[in-house]
C-alpha cells in the first residue's frame, strides 16, 4: 500500500496562471502590419531597444477612456508580452480594459494610425479616439 496521500483544501479557489510572455495568445497583441510600423518608428527615433511599447487606458474623452501609446521602460507590477517581435508592456489596471486586445495600423482617406480592436468596448465616442466599457 503507498504511503503518499493527497490533501484536499475545499476552502481553496484555484486561480488561473497569470500570463508569460511566450502565451500563444497573448493578452494584447499588434498585427504584423503594427509591428512593422512599430519597429519603423523605434528605428526613425533611434529608441533604444530595451524599452517597450507601452499601452495604456487613460481616463478622459467624451466616452470616459482613451488609449495611450508610447515607449517606455518596463517597471516592476507591467505585464509584458511579445508581439511579432514587439516587446509590449501594460500595467495592471490597463490590462483590465486591454484584455483580448489587437493594435493594428491601417491607412485611409482619412489618414494613418493605429487601431485597437478591443473587445471589452461597449462604446465609442463619434470621433473614435474614446469609448466606455
Amino acid at each position: 500500500m503507498s504511503s503518499c496521500a493527497t490533501e484536499v483544501t475545499p476552502d481553496v479557489e484555484a486561480k488561473p496562471a497569470e500570463p508569460t510572455a511566450h502565451e500563444e495568445h497573448p493578452l494584447v497583441a499588434l498585427t504584423s502590419k503594427a509591428a512593422e510600423k512599430v519597429r519603423e518608428i523605434r528605428d526613425a527615433e533611434k529608441i533604444e531597444t530595451d524599452y517597450g511599447l507601452r499601452l495604456r487606458v487613460v481616463g478622459g474623452g467624451c466616452s470616459g477612456f482613451s488609449y495611450d501609446l508610447y515607449f517606455d521602460q518596463v517597471v516592476e507590477g507591467d505585464k509584458t508580452f511579445d508581439s511579432h517581435g514587439v516587446k509590449l508592456c501594460v500595467d495592471q489596471m490597463s490590462l483590465m480594459y486591454l484584455a483580448g486586445t489587437e493594435v493594428d495600423y491601417v491607412e485611409g482617406l482619412q489618414g494613418a494610425g493605429f487601431k485597437f480592436g478591443n473587445p471589452n468596448v461597449k462604446s465609442t465616442c463619434g470621433c473614435g479616439s474614446s469609448f466606455s466599457v
